[in-house]
């Protein structure tokens, strides 16, 4: 993960070490209730099984997981194909980890939906979308990530997470590992002692996260070795510690990190006190871009971040290349763009073209860096005077979200087919969103 985001200390890995030594064999629930007879049916609980885990276990590919209102304290684990685990109620559908469980979701095999449900007090993810087998079985790594060690990189393929809330959880709220072809969608992060939403260790990534609200995490989203095809579009990334990340980084595999498109988001108000407390003191940051190569930054809302709108700089021995910065709107932020590197790692070939900017450093990016500029040319670098960040609030204690959407006809809709490969969007087809982007749902407003 990069320096813009949390690195998890001693004492809360401990933590989550003896709370996952602690879990008992019997929280899955499974092994209890009867699956319908037919082909793609619909497994509902509490009526056919007791508990979601025992309904997961007794779905066949295509069939539909529907769980009715309630309070389920267990961790469910999918490793079937091709099923939907979906709630009648977004809100109402509570899968409560009672710091307890590592994780409330994990999901373990391909073409599964998540829809509609609310996942809250785990000690590391809410959602866990992996082809790992060590991030399955919750190892920790010491970068808050997992300790994959030698395990070969292997990716889970085709998944959609839509209609989540993921809330107060140790680590990530949504968080896609070592897959590909994806989609993360109109969900709802907050409380993430990391970062809302995360996607990492992906090469071609084919992943779309879209429409989603991440406020008041120590990072709204964070991209590590995420590379090809990965987009991030038209999401609400407001008042949290940092809003967005692009990285690579030595503790997951696939850097260095290259190619994403992140076009029509708003990044706001990104100094959030009553939030996770980042231990690196990342604050005041829209959008940071620490080692990663080859992205675009296509109209976005970039506003009133106190330290930067945004900031691209190295990561140990990886300097950024290649970054274009094309047609965003930046708007009271400390200063609206800053290049800063260490000597040995200076960047190159990164540029500006068409953004409304004032306040850059170095002075004038401007017309010194103004796309395109040939790949090899150094890019400039300059410091300025960054603010403390102030202390931080337990995860546990961030505030609880108001109601958010529903998935439409939860009730009456079957089983969600998920494409092999996601439609990638079209970015010059996505606008500059405006100052309010999905604030009817969001805590956090923008003034």
């Amino acid at each position: 993960m990069s320096r813009f985001g949390l690195r998890v200390t001693v004492a809360v890995l401990g933590t989550l070490i003896l709370v996952l030594a602690g879990c008992g064999a019997g929280d899955d629930g499974s092994g209890q209730g009867r699956r319908p007879a037919g082909a793609h049916v619909t497994i509902r609980v509490p009526a056919d099984a007791p508990t979601i885990s025992a309904a997961v276990s007794l779905a066949q590919p295509g069939d539909l997981v529907l769980v009715a209102p309630g309070v389920y304290p267990e961790s469910v684990k999918i490793a079937t194909a091709r099923i939907t685990l979906r709630g009648e109620s977004r809100d109402k559908v509570i899968i409560d980890g009672r710091l307890q469980q590592p994780n409330g979701i994990v999901v373990a095999a391909p073409g599964v939906a998540v829809e509609n449900l609310t996942v809250e007090n785990n000690t590391q993810n809410g959602v866990l979308v992996t082809g790992s087998a060590k991030a399955v079985a919750g190892l920790p790594g010491t970068s808050g990530g997992y300790d994959t060690g030698d395990e070969p990189v292997t990716f889970l393929k085709s998944f959609l997470v839509s209609h989540v809330t993921a809330t107060r959880n140790g680590l990530y709220g949504i968080y896609a590992f070592s897959a590909q072809d994806g989609v993360i969608e109109h969900s709802y992060t907050s409380g993430s002692a990391d970062s809302g939403i995360y996607v990492g260790q992906c090469k071609p990534c084919n992943i779309v996260v879209r429409d989603n609200i991440a406020e008041l995490n120590a990072v709204g989203y964070e991209g590590t070795n995420a590379s090809g095809d990965m987009y991030v579009v038209g999401n609400r990334f407001v008042g949290n510690r940092v809003g967005l990340t692009i990285n690579s980084d030595h503790q997951e595999k696939l850097l260095p990190q290259r190619g994403s498109v992140v076009a029509g988001n708003l990044v706001a108000g990104n100094q959030q006190t009553p939030t996770p407390e980042q231990a690196d003191g990342g604050w005041g940051i829209g959008i940071g871009i620490d080692g990663g190569s080859d992205n675009q930054f296509i109209r976005n809302r970039i506003a009133g971040n106190i330290n930067a709108g945004m900031v691209i700089t190295a990561t140990a021995d990886l300097p950024p290349e290649g970054n274009q910065i094309v047609d965003n709107t930046f708007a009271a932020n400390g200063i609206d763009v800053g290049w800063t590197f260490p000597t040995a790692t200076q960047g190159r070939g990164n540029c500006l073209h068409d953004n409304d900017l004032r306040a850059t450093v170095p002075a004038q990016l401007v017309t010194t860096a103004s796309c395109p500029v040939p790949a090899q040319s150094p890019t400039p670098s300059g410091t300025w005077a960054m603010p403390t960040a102030p202390g931080g609030i337990p995860f546990t204690e961030v505030a609880v979200p108001g109601a958010q959407p529903q998935f439409p006809n939860a009730t009456t809709t079957g089983a969600t087919a998920v494409p092999a490969v996601p439609v990638l969007p079209d970015t010059a087809s996505i606008p500059l969103p405006s100052a309010s982007l999905l604030a009817g749902n969001a805590l956090v407003r923008t003034s």
